[in-house]
């Protein structure tokens, strides 16, 4: 199969990555920090050593501030519901997935108030526009770095200086970016980063994590045992452990420190590159199609995706025969992300979504368009 779905979850995975979870399952595996003995402290160490890479290609200087998830989701949930109160007003874009929309719905029903900032009909988000929401109860910026829906940059480093200036709490979700654009924490003024493992760092599903910067009071989203502090029946404010009850995905994490050395390896840049390589071809052939819609930002300006439509084709048929007949895997429909699709207009039709990574080829590519040329004679 021509896989095209790696906004949702990228594969193929780095061969190191099957490598590190089969030696860690089979050598390795204990609960790590349940234990003084031998296996037990090698569990510990695959999840120290899998922080450390993430706190060095995020920037991040204490990695005990590294937070290990199920998801990006669970991370946006912590960060979320752990730190805004009653009373608190948070602002998000239009481009939002629904793991940031659905939490602040939920806690507005407690009190908390949330603003959408709109967007163009191409994603892209307005400075003005962002700092005009803010009000003298707000106490966070919220914002995807990349849709999930079109690829569209938001402007988080400029937003990041806002929130500081306004002394706000600024998060940012990477699931689309985390392992393909660079990120550093401190220099784009990020308090709260949440990512996926699974995506864009080559981990395996059931991994993720937050970045917690110091000083920012987050609520836990689970209490419960954490290896330490036994004896007391409140829960640890030690870091990680404060946010990390429970039995971690050891045999995951070591996956996940696997795909992290391979994008430390090869450089976000050289990645970035490549996709963006073969998203420019892939945008050039859809073009020429006619019929063809294409949504989102210009060229050159976006995440290793491509939104579009043949005409006004069902969105669902287009991709169902690319799959049964070209054996090309895409994802229709709206991708979790109502608020994205009334922006690009795509509410009804959704679209029909290509997302690249490092390891497509351009082979694939030109087998793609191809595909879409047919399809565009047999459905047009």
């Amino acid at each position: 199969m021509i896989y095209l779905d790696n906004a949702a979850t990228t594969w193929p995975k780095p061969p190191g990555v099957e490598r590190a979870m089969i030696e860690t399952l089979r050598e390795k595996g204990a609960n790590p920090g349940r234990g003084g003995h031998q296996m037990s402290l090698a569990a510990g160490r695959v999840i120290y050593q899998t922080r450390e890479l993430i706190a060095q290609l995020f920037g991040i200087r204490d990695p005990s501030r590294v937070v290990f998830t199920l998801n990006c989701t669970e991370a946006l949930n912590l960060a979320l519901k752990g730190l805004l109160r009653p009373g608190d007003h948070a602002v998000i874009s239009s481009m939002e997935h629904n793991s940031m929309v659905r939490p602040l719905k939920a806690l507005s029903y407690n009190g908390v108030e949330y603003t959408v900032v709109p967007c163009n009909e191409r994603g892209e988000l307005a400075l003005d526009d962002l700092e005009r929401a803010i009000r003298p109860h707000t106490r966070l910026i919220a914002l995807t770095h990349a849709s999930n829906v079109a690829g569209t940059l938001l402007p988080i480093a400029e937003a990041g200086k806002v929130a500081r200036r306004h002394g706000l709490t600024f998060l940012v979700d990477a699931a689309q970016t985390a392992g393909i654009f660079p990120i550093n924490a401190d220099e784009l003024n990020i308090d709260l980063l949440a990512f996926p493992g699974h995506k864009g760092l080559y981990g395996p599903p059931g991994t993720g994590g937050l970045y917690i910067r110091e000083g920012i009071p987050l609520v836990p989203l689970k209490h419960g045992g954490t290896g330490s502090s036994s004896g007391s029946v409140e829960q640890p404010e030690t870091m990680p452990e404060m946010y990390e009850s429970g039995t971690v995905n050891t045999v995951g994490i070591a996956g996940l420190g696997a795909g992290v050395s391979f994008v430390l390896q090869e450089g976000p840049e050289k990645i970035r590159q490549r996709e963006e390589s073969l998203l420019e071809r892939l945008r050039e052939g859809l073009a020429a199609i006619p019929g063809m819609k294409i949504y989102g930002p210009a060229a050159g300006s976006q995440a290793p995706t491509l939104a579009v439509n043949l005409g006004d084709t069902d969105s669902a048929e287009v991709a169902f025969l690319l799959d049964r007949v070209y054996q090309i895997g895409v994802r229709a429909g709206l991708h979790c992300a109502a608020l994205a699709h009334r922006t690009l207009g795509t509410a009804k039709q959704g679209v029909v979504r290509f997302s690249l990574s490092y390891f497509n080829t351009r082979e694939e590519i030109e087998a793609t368009i191809q595909a879409m040329e047919e399809l565009s004679k047999e459905l047009l």
